[in-house]
């Protein structure tokens, strides 16, 4: 049975978010901020998005002293 490596010939850009383009005029990056930047990121040459945690959490550790695992935040 063969394995499906369909990842190993694709090029991904890894993005944090809170870190990556304010969408919203809060002063953090948000998905909103992704979505508004989804052609530049495709003009690169990029068949997808890895996104770093987006998990929720109390902003102690930048973002690795998640609160819910179950859950995603904007």
């Amino acid at each position: 049975m063969a394995i499906n490596n369909w990842y190993k010939d694709k090029v991904f850009y890894q993005i944090w978010p809170r870190s990556f383009k304010d969408g919203n005029g809060d002063g953090m990056g948000d998905l909103i901020g992704v979505y508004e930047k989804l052609d530049y990121i495709q003009s690169l040459g990029c068949d997808g998005i890895w996104f770093s945690p987006l998990y929720p959490y109390p902003g102690v550790d930048c973002g690795y002293d998640i609160s819910d695992y179950l859950n995603i935040s904007e």
